[in-house]
């Protein structure tokens, strides 16, 4: 897969979340507007990576532990160790195919996920506790 990542969404109708309007958690391709990805880009310098990809790759471990952080945090770090940029890039394509997450931002060897949880916490998510600031 070449490019981006993209969340799977039924029904969106173009609302932008940033607005606070959520599509969604079901199946058709979509893309983060660009506004969306700004504001997810600015709440993210402050996040720490959550979990680790190393020498072992995906494990079905590290697969488990994303969809854990997705659904809890909405928007995550990933640090890759990986050999060089395209072996990154691959990982990333399929992380985000694996997980349902859409690529926010990929810098050296963090990349920045995002997928709306079915139920946000607003005490976990590091989206909607962006919007109490």
């Amino acid at each position: 897969m070449r490019g981006g990542c993209v969340i799977l969404v039924l029904g969106y109708n173009g609302a932008s979340i940033a607005t606070g309007q959520r599509p969604p958690t079901h199946a058709n391709p979509m893309t983060l507007p660009a506004q969306d990805k700004k504001r997810f880009r600015t709440i993210a310098h402050s996040l720490s990576p959550i979990v680790t990809i190393a020498q072992k790759g995906l494990a079905e471990s590290v697969l488990k532990e994303i969809d854990r952080a997705m659904e809890e945090h909405e928007l995550i770090k990933v640090k890759i160790f990986a050999a060089d940029r395209d072996a990154r890039k691959e990982i990333i394509a399929e992380v985000c195919e694996l997980s349902r997450a859409e690529l926010v931002q990929s810098i050296g060897n963090i990349a920045v996920l995002f997928r709306p949880a079915a139920r946000p916490d607003p005490r976990l998510s590091n989206i909607l506790r962006h919007k109490a600031h």
